[in-house]
């Protein structure tokens, strides 16, 4: 039985972040994505890290992830008054 690989890859100049996950681990890397945005030593931002989440969110969803788009769909400005 074949296990689907995911790979996801950012290029920062010299710097390559290249994450390979299936969906077993993909909490996991959710996580790294947060260590690696808090090292001040890496060339990796938060926004980085936000924009790879959607993309691993994307790829590999639960139902978690459903119940919190569509209730982030249903918002408005008045919400935040």
């Amino acid at each position: 039985m074949d296990k689907e690989i995911n790979v996801l890859a950012l290029v920062k100049g010299e710097e390559k972040f290249i994450f390979l996950f299936d969906d077993a681990n993909r909490d996991q890397t959710l996580r790294q994505l947060a260590r690696y945005a808090a090292n001040p030593e890496l060339d990796f931002s938060w926004y980085d890290a936000a924009m790879l989440s959607r993309k691993i969110r994307d790829a590999v969803p639960v139902d978690d992830d459903v119940l919190i788009d569509s209730e982030l769909d249903n918002l408005s400005l008045e919400d935040f008054h």
